[in-house]
């Protein structure tokens, strides 16, 4: 059976465009469902891989927050190539963070936080995410339970300084958050198993904008866009984007 990779994508449809951007380790799978409910809504959308996401984790253990936030800017960039001058962003996780440094460097029509974390987590518990996902990717991957023990014997003795570089990467957004602007929707999940949910309550109190609503979904978990309330997390996106100031 050949294993087929998720890709980027770009569903074109009206002349409103949402740069759609997935979390660490993750991939445009998890936004892809969004981004297929915004195209029957008459929204554009293209949602980028960050380098080393979605190919094997030996790839993702040598790339780092720099190359990602450049795949960020590429992103917004084939928007624009492509004819598209009014673009909203929004972001999953890291995704989220993403979105914020974008608004505060870039002019975008709004941002959409989905449970972007402000708070930093231990460097050994982020070790512990990636390794775990090294592992599930080896499995997908239909590798013997023998070859994966292996290969993540070889995984492990790999320095992995993107961590450090992800910490600062927050940190750095955090500090900067009263910067933005642009008008903001935080979407945060109540039973988030992998950020501090209170990092919504941060983005929503601290950014200046004067147009900014705050949301909390009782039944999801930390990947929102894929959990039991993703039909209304859809509906919720759409409204908010419906309420930008588009001339378009």
């Amino acid at each position: 059976m050949k294993l087929t990779l998720p890709k980027p994508f770009t569903f074109e449809a009206g002349k409103r465009a949402v740069l759609l951007l997935h979390g660490f380790t993750g991939n445009s799978s998890d936004v892809r469902m969004l981004g297929r409910f915004l195209e029957k809504q008459g929204y554009t959308s293209h949602a980028p891989h960050y380098k080393g996401h979605g190919v094997p984790p030996e790839e993702l253990v040598v790339t780092g927050p720099d190359d990602w936030w450049q795949d960020v800017l590429n992103g917004y960039q084939h928007l624009k190539d492509l004819g598209y001058n009014e673009i909203a962003v929004a972001g999953l996780s890291l995704g989220g963070v993403f979105s914020l440094k974008l608004a505060e460097t870039t002019p975008v029509k709004g941002v959409i936080t989905m449970c972007a974390p402000m708070y930093l987590k231990s460097e050994e518990t982020m070790y512990n995410g990636v390794v775990e996902y090294a592992r599930e990717f080896k499995k997908f991957e239909g590798k013997s339970e023998d070859i994966i023990e292996k290969e993540m014997e070889e995984f492990k003795k790999t320095p992995m300084n993107t961590l450090k570089a992800l910490q600062k990467l927050m940190a750095d957004v955090r500090a900067n958050v009263d910067m933005i602007y642009a008008p903001t929707f935080v979407v945060q999940a109540r039973n988030d198993e992998m950020i501090n949910p209170n990092s919504a309550n941060i983005i929503y109190e601290e950014i200046e904008s004067t147009m900014k609503e705050i949301k909390w979904y009782e039944e999801s978990g930390h990947v929102i866009t894929l959990d039991k309330e993703k039909q209304q997390l859809h509906e919720d996106v759409y409204q908010f984007l419906e309420q930008l100031d588009w001339t378009v």
